[in-house]
């Protein structure tokens, strides 16, 4: 490795490259080149060392698919929902513990751990979806991205157009990294400031009610709540919740140098995450309030009909997208920023544009990085980073730029319902891996679920993937096509037959052994590598050896 630089107590390996060599036997795995050097001594320093994994990893938490479901859930139920968002928000907290706890303490993250665990067909399939869910939170991205440069250049630049700028701009962005991985980490806590002041500034404006703000968070309760109401609850928790992050945040927590031979560092690492992984989903969760708080005091309740008067009024060029009906107000992310335009003046606009801009870059990047590590641990296949992006995002922007040309902007709005039922359903193949390797005492060994954290875990890895999938079939009992019931009941055979697989192997890591049943042979179990749990073997730079 190369020679090291001081920086505020950590030490810094001066290294070129996004990502070193991972794959070989002697070598070690570095998140962009780098490793950073903890200091021992207890202090506040010691947790900003820490600091920067939890806060790139809290960026999915604040995507355009997340805001859309924030504006539509204050549109529509006002504030009534709140409590739906920090249940979903502390029960991914609660999951992100589990995935920075695999990889502190292996020193592998959850694509590697299955490419050793799970036997090859299983591995595969699960890589597919994996894949799968990170293509649609992409296609997220563009849409987000691509509305944000309409809005800002009042229409001159067509969808199909922004569309175009993300392919440049991702690959602008991809360069950061050679100016190191503390700078990178600032881009980013950069990025999430711009959402926070533009989302802030909107919530300000606007003066929400703070005593039913308050109400609606902490009274877990939805007074005459109708079906569509309910459904948004549902749609809540998916959109929160997103299957990619689990594996991302188990990696980016390998970036840090940890004695992983000494129990008392692995477990002091534990806390200092746990802590940094709290304040940067506090944070996330403050934003979304600010969107859901925003829509819920200014037009919940509103009609087209008002919205149109208002928008005639006020001379905006998009009044044609909210026809002369008492029917109520529906919104999504490119109508969200023309109604604040016309309610608030065009500052208002711009400044939400800003925000939707930042959250679909911030996004594009973290989403980068999930697929490199996917694709590495899944395959022990090394691509370039312009390679891996530009499969990614050629895959999800061909859809997305026929749409944008053929097609309206609620037709490319109405792509994210999809999309996030399209997450919705990958959700059981990264929560289901995480629950069942972190209660592994052959990979976990002390640091292994306990009793509380496995019942606590499948429980709620059962009731989000049930919430899920109510949103799956809601979504497609609404596409009012027999054909495609058909289609969807073959597909959902297949799936269900995967999930179950996937939830057998679970039930038996947490001890419900009568369900190993011999008979059915060493292919379909887990492998059972001892290897990966890597405690013992340390190489000279107390980083564990592939």
């Amino acid at each position: 490795m190369a020679g090291y630089g001081e920086e505020e107590g950590f030490m810094l390996p001066v290294d070129d490259g996004l990502f070193a060599d991972t794959f070989s036997d002697d070598s070690v795995y570095k998140f962009i080149g780098q490793e950073l050097k903890i200091s021992q001594v207890f202090s506040f320093r010691k947790l900003w060392a820490f600091t920067g994994p939890g806060f790139l990893m809290s960026i999915a938490y604040l995507d355009p698919g997340n805001i859309e479901s924030d504006l539509q859930s204050g549109a529509k139920a006002g504030f009534k929902l709140l409590w739906v968002l920090l249940g979903a928000t502390i029960i991914g907290l609660l999951l992100q513990r589990l995935a920075a706890r695999l990889g502190v303490v292996t020193g592998m993250h959850l694509a590697e751990v299955c490419n050793r665990q799970y036997p090859t067909v299983p591995r595969i399939i699960l890589w597919l979806m994996v894949e799968l869910a990170i293509i649609g939170s992409d296609m997220q991205e563009v849409i987000g991205c691509a509305i944000a440069f309409n809005l800002l250049s009042m229409g001159r630049i067509p969808l199909w157009g922004g569309v175009l700028i993300t392919i440049i701009d991702t690959f602008v962005f991809l360069f950061l990294d050679k100016y190191g991985l503390r700078k990178l980490e600032a881009f980013f806590g950069f990025l999430i400031t711009i959402m926070a002041v533009s989302f802030g500034y909107e919530y300000v404006m606007v003066r929400p009610d703070q005593g039913e703000l308050l109400k609606g968070m902490f009274l877990p309760y939805c007074e005459n709540c109708d079906s569509a109401q309910m459904e948004q609850a549902v749609g809540i928790v998916g959109a929160v919740i997103m299957p990619h992050n689990i594996y991302l945040h188990s990696a980016l927590v390998k970036s840090r140098q940890i004695d992983r031979g000494n129990k008392k560092e692995v477990k002091e690492a534990n806390k200092y995450y746990f802590i940094e992984s709290t304040i940067a989903l506090f944070i996330s969760f403050l934003i979304n309030v600010f969107v859901v708080a925003v829509f819920a005091e200014a037009f919940y309740d509103k009609t087209n009909i008002e919205v149109n008067a208002k928008c005639n009024a006020s001379g905006s060029p998009h009044t044609d997208l909210f026809p002369l009906d008492n029917s109520t107000l529906q919104v999504d992310i490119f109508k969200g920023g023309v109604v604040l335009g016309c309610f608030f003046g065009p500052a208002a606009l711009y400044i939400w544009a800003i925000g939707i801009l930042a959250a679909g870059q911030s996004s594009t990047m973290t989403g980068t990085y999930s697929g490199q590590f996917v694709m590495e641990g899944f395959l022990n296949l090394r691509w370039s980073r312009f390679a891996r992006v530009l499969l990614t995002r050629s895959i999800a922007i061909f859809p997305t730029l026929l749409v944008a040309i053929f097609q309206d902007v609620q037709h490319l709005t109405g792509m994210n319902d999809f999309l996030n039922v399209l997450q919705s359903m990958q959700l059981p193949f990264a929560l289901i891996p995480i629950l069942t390797f972190t209660s592994l005492t052959s990979i976990m060994d002390d640091f292994a679920n306990g009793l509380v954290w496995k019942i606590g875990g499948g429980v709620v890895i059962l009731v989000v993937c049930a919430i899920n999938m109510y949103f799956v079939v809601v979504y497609v009992t609404s596409l009012n096509s027999v054909a495609l019931y058909v289609l969807v009941a073959l597909l959902c055979i297949a799936y269900l037959s995967f999930v179950c697989y996937l939830a057998w192997q679970c039930l038996i890591a947490l001890g419900v052994s009568c369900l190993d049943v011999s008979c059915l042979g060493n292919r379909m179990r887990l492998t059972g590598h001892t290897d990966v749990y890597l405690l013992n073997d340390m190489d000279s730079n107390t980083m564990v050896e592939r």
